[in-house]
């Protein structure tokens, strides 16, 4: 064994002690939920000391938003170049029923950090600044991929009911199954492109 295959680069260390930091909280916040679950319990949980944390996180909130965009990142469809909006929209909700299985474990932890966020100025501020790049990098991507005239709203406006619209029905879906079949996933979806009246 040479020297350099001992021997694992820093970045490499450095992500591995973020991905067990992340880890321990997400099981510590699934466990307890986000405002029970404080950074020892976190640093004790991977087996690492309080120093470690924030040596890669700044601090409590950064660490959860950091799980937050790993477990509850944007869905993203498989998209057809040329596709039609009502071919675009079946992409949608393709892709946010795929979400559901995926989400399953993090809803809980992600609905106590939503909690947390209403009443935390700080949490809201950092919320909103990440949103609006979610938002304003979903309504480029749409603008480039919707042909003129073929939706009922701008692309901006478009971004936010389609992100309402799949955390609702993931939500509703998650609590209530049974009323939540498949169909009204496609449905929801297949409105959006229908012309306003």
């Amino acid at each position: 064994m040479t020297k350099e295959t001992r021997r694992k680069p820093k970045g490499d260390k450095r992500a591995r002690t973020r991905a067990a930091l992340m880890e321990a909280a997400r099981q510590l916040a699934r466990e307890k939920g986000f405002e029970a679950t404080t950074l020892e319990d976190v640093a004790r949980r991977a087996g690492m000391t309080s120093g470690a944390i924030y040596g890669n996180f700044r601090n409590r909130q950064d660490l959860f938003m950091a799980i937050a965009q790993t477990d509850w990142a944007p869905i993203k469809p498989v998209i057809t170049p040329g596709s039609s909006l009502p071919q675009i929209l079946h992409a949608f909700a393709k892709a946010t029923l795929a979400a559901v299985p995926v989400r399953q474990g993090a809803a809980a932890a992600r609905l106590s950090g939503m909690a947390h966020t209403l009443s935390h100025e700080e949490a809201r501020a950092q919320v909103r600044e990440i949103t609006a790049q979610s938002y304003a990098g979903g309504a480029a991507w749409l603008a480039s991929i919707l042909k003129d005239g073929d939706s009922p709203m701008p692309p901006e406006i478009l971004v936010v009911v389609i992100h309402a619209l799949t955390e609702g029905l993931v939500f509703q879906r998650l609590m209530t199954p049974d009323l939540v079949p498949d169909e009204v996933f496609y449905a929801a979806f297949e409105a959006l492109a229908s012309p306003p009246r």
